[in-house]
């Protein structure tokens, strides 16, 4: 498992992983994982679950989130929380990136 003390952005390449979305994994171990998701304007990280707890921050843009039965506008400065196995999806509204990070680890996000 990665445990560097410093991760430099400019050195981990972007993943896409929709159509106008992208990713950078910036920090792991077994127990936690961050990581920076870009979306351009319409795009959309379609409602799914899984079992890691996942908490989100937005950095910037404008964000439509599902999180169970509820959907809200998030913005800059706003942040979201999902329990395990709770249904959740997004759709940007205005370009933008978001940091999320999951406990455990997202070990399907570093198969390749």
């Amino acid at each position: 498992m990665q445990r560097d003390n410093f991760i430099f952005s400019s050195e981990i390449a972007w993943e896409t992983v929709g159509e106008g979305v992208r990713r950078q994994i910036m920090g792991y171990d077994e127990r936690i994982m961050t990581v920076k998701v870009e979306f351009q304007t319409g795009s959309v990280g379609y409602v799914h679950k899984h079992e890691h707890v996942q908490t989100t921050y937005v950095v910037s843009g404008a964000f439509e989130f599902q999180v169970g039965e509820e959907t809200k506008i998030v913005k800059a400065g706003d942040g979201l929380y999902m329990e395990p196995n709770v249904m959740h999806g997004v759709k940007c509204l205005e370009e933008g990136l978001l940091i999320d990070t999951f406990n455990p680890v997202r070990e399907d996000f570093l198969k390749k």
